[in-house]
């Protein structure tokens, strides 16, 4: 979150910010709270000090009759800072819920737009395919090769699940093996495997509350949310902690299943695997000194150009526009791999630099040196890559004329095998 001070100090720029996001924030609202919180709490802490002055008179006084008017005198002060103390409470909790609803302030230099309509292609890699044949839609390949299986995934658990069978599953694990492994060994990323499930209070900390609250699952009753993404219980790893000096950079990496509800995208992309509920991701999370941040997020973005490139899959990278940026973030990336039976660009990584705003939220700092001050620590974000879009753009890419489908070269050693054989081949 941004601080009051620097909403307070800044309101023109935020809400301007807010503007080109093409969200609301009650900028002006949280403001005039916090005119009315700083004036209750100079008047609280003036009681206070009268109190104190009360008191110790109190234990001066030796006449009867002047100590107790001095202690009424002092429940007088008492009643009115305990009325007082319970308004600088209530505003001060309308003050923080309000601080919650605003987004991070955009990085100086970012594309301005309402929508994904106005990001900006920076680069293209790669050749397109060509093929000998008319390229299928991973949603005909699979299921003619009885790999995926849409009607029965919908009928366990209704649209937008789907089961993957024999080769085509064994490429999804494959590819989640491969990529954690290339992030481990060629970027130097620590693995993690945390909970994805999650207490309310860790999603506010990391930012996806409040505002994504009806995209979650979870359980309500025994306080239990599901991760939409490795990146919120990476942001609570050190909740309320202050890192060691030395400690920074510190680089993660973790596969998870993700949950997302998709009510924002209703209508859009029903077929297939490209939006769906249940999915794996692997993630990438980075916490820097603020120095450094920005070079932490190209590197980030170079992790994940990396993937398509080893996959030898024609890519692009965009960067993102105020209106489609994530409210956590101040600037980011989208990678998208090409999907030639579907013809399209699929996102498969978003890369976002939130630079100390879910560091506020979860309250993590680091100290620099022995015996310095603390600070807030930068936290960053990348998918390294994101499923099944990576599945879907391998399938299609590397589609064969009878429907088996060629294993990528480094997928071999995964697979056991250099290709998934078509209808009618045993597997």
């Amino acid at each position: 979150m941004l601080s009051v001070k620097f909403i307070r100090e800044n309101a023109d720029r935020v809400k301007g910010d807010v503007v080109l996001r093409n969200v609301s924030a009650p900028i002006d609202e949280l403001v005039a709270a916090d005119v009315r919180h700083r004036a209750l709490l100079v008047e609280v802490e003036d009681l206070r000090a009268q109190k104190n002055v009360v008191s110790k008179e109190i234990g001066r006084t030796k006449d009867a009759g002047e100590r107790d008017r001095r202690i009424a005198a002092s429940r007088e002060v008492g009643d009115r800072l305990a009325g007082l103390e319970k308004k600088l409470d209530a505003v001060a909790a309308e003050v923080h819920e309000m601080v919650m609803d605003i987004p991070n302030v955009l990085d100086a230099g970012i594309p301005h737009g309402p929508d994904e309509d106005s990001n900006v292609v920076l680069e293209t890699f790669g050749a397109m395919p060509e093929f000998d044949f008319e390229p299928a839609a991973h949603w005909d390949i699979g299921p003619n090769m009885d790999g995926i299986d849409f009607e029965r995934g919908a009928k366990m658990s209704g649209t937008r699940f789907f089961v993957l069978r024999g080769g085509i599953a064994r490429l999804h694990r494959s590819l989640i093996q491969w990529m954690l492994n290339f992030h481990i060994d060629e970027g130097g990323l620590t693995e993690h495997y945390l909970p994805v499930m999650l207490t309310e209070e860790s999603l506010f900390a990391s930012g996806h509350l409040p505002k994504f609250r009806e995209n979650l699952y979870g359980d309500h009753e025994d306080d239990y949310l599901f991760a939409p993404s490795a990146e919120a219980p990476f942001a609570n790893l050190y909740r309320g902690e202050i890192l060691p000096p030395g400690s920074l950079p510190m680089r993660f990496v973790a596969h998870s299943p993700c949950f997302r509800r998709e009510k924002m995208s209703a209508g859009r992309d029903t077929r297939g695997l490209k939006r769906v509920h249940q999915f794996e991701k692997v993630e990438m999370f980075t916490f820097c000194d603020p120095a450094d941040s920005d070079d932490e997020l190209l590197r980030l973005l170079e992790r994940a150009k990396a993937v398509p490139e080893q996959l030898k899959i024609p890519y692009r990278v965009l960067e993102l526009c105020s209106g489609d940026l994530d409210l956590k973030a101040t600037k980011g990336f989208d990678v998208e791999m090409w999907a030639p039976g579907i013809r399209e660009w699929l996102e498969v990584s978003s890369i976002s630099n939130t630079r100390d705003f879910q560091a506020r939220r979860s309250n993590t700092r680091f100290r620099p040196e022995e015996g310095a001050g603390t600070q807030f620590p930068h936290m960053l974000n990348g998918s390294g890559l994101g499923l099944p879009r990576t599945l879907i753009s391998v399938i299609e890419n590397y589609q064969e004329a009878d429907g088996g489908i060629t294993v990528p070269d480094v997928l071999r050693p995964y697979m056991g095998c250099d290709r998934i054989p078509g209808p009618g081949e045993n597997d």
